[in-house]
């Protein structure tokens, strides 16, 4: 039997049911073609690709875990709570993800308004373009639009110029709360995770309160190796894991081939001595 810690594991990638540009069976084929052990689908605020990743999955042979990345609102600013191994036909998390999904389409407008005001027009028309429904609307969607129309030749460019924190085009939106989403991830037989630590603009003292509440809340995982990350940064997120005794995660956040820095299942390894979040799931 292969150790929990050598499976080539990804728990973190999106689906064009989400702002991904593949379907969810699209994705399943090209994680086995990677080499992918294990495998998670953790579309931003939706569940709706888990049936077809699941079928898909099971098809070419690769383990599949349900899963979601779930928008909330701390200190002001947006952070990212994975769910993992989640029942997707728990009601109280349908709802909840529901509500948090009930006003991007009405942020897409006043984000389309904004970007006008600096000569990119017809930006909420060109956003949904590239998104399944108004109701999945995200940044990235108007990101690509402006990719389209040869302002910036990359989604990572468009962010350093527009759609960021103090950027043409920003628009807040009030997400959900952390208690919430530890809540409704528990609610569906589901573990917790902090997506992409190193990517929030924390000070330290703000990140070790976030993380004290989601530890006083019930919060099981960290992500360790993920897409957004830096070497360094596995090392720095590794003693976290650690100092707080949460399980580890690994994760590509795959959006698509020319927008993420990882492929699906090309991540290294997580660093020696931490306990997985899979740790105990038997028939990985």
């Amino acid at each position: 039997m292969v150790l929990a810690s050598m499976l080539n594991v990804d728990l973190h990638c999106h689906s064009h049911f989400s702002d991904g540009v593949f379907a969810p069976a699209e994705l399943a084929v090209r994680a086995q073609a990677q080499g992918v052990d294990v495998w998670a689908l953790t579309d931003h605020d939706e569940i709706g690709g888990i049936p077809e990743a699941r079928k898909s999955a099971s098809e070419v042979g690769l383990k599949f875990i349900a899963g979601v990345e779930i928008s909330i609102t701390w200190a002001n600013k947006t952070v990212h709570i994975v769910g993992l191994n989640i029942d997707e036909n728990s009601t109280e998390l349908r709802q909840g993800l529901a509500s948090i999904k009930s006003g991007r389409s009405e942020r897409g407008q006043e984000m389309a308004a904004e970007l006008a005001k600096v000569g990119i027009h017809g930006a909420y028309e060109g956003a949904v373009k590239y998104a399944d429904h108004p109701a999945s609307l995200s940044r990235t969607h108007f990101a690509r639009y402006i990719v389209e129309l040869g302002l910036h030749d990359t989604v990572g460019e468009v962010f350093r110029h527009y759609l960021a924190e103090g950027k043409p085009g920003f628009v807040p939106h009030p997400w959900g709360t952390l208690a919430n989403a530890v809540k409704w991830i528990h609610a569906a037989g589901g573990r917790a995770v902090v997506a992409h630590p190193g990517r929030y603009d924390f000070n330290q003292l703000a990140l070790n309160a976030m993380l004290d509440e989601f530890c006083s809340l019930g919060g099981e995982g960290i992500e360790v190796v993920t897409g957004s990350h830096t070497p360094d940064q596995y090392q720095e997120f590794a003693k976290v894991a650690q100092h707080y005794g949460l399980l580890a995660s690994r994760g590509s956040d795959f959006h698509g081939p020319e927008e993420s820095n990882y492929d699906l299942g090309s991540l290294p390894p997580l660093p020696a001595g931490l306990k997985t979040i899979w740790h105990d799931w038997h028939s990985a």
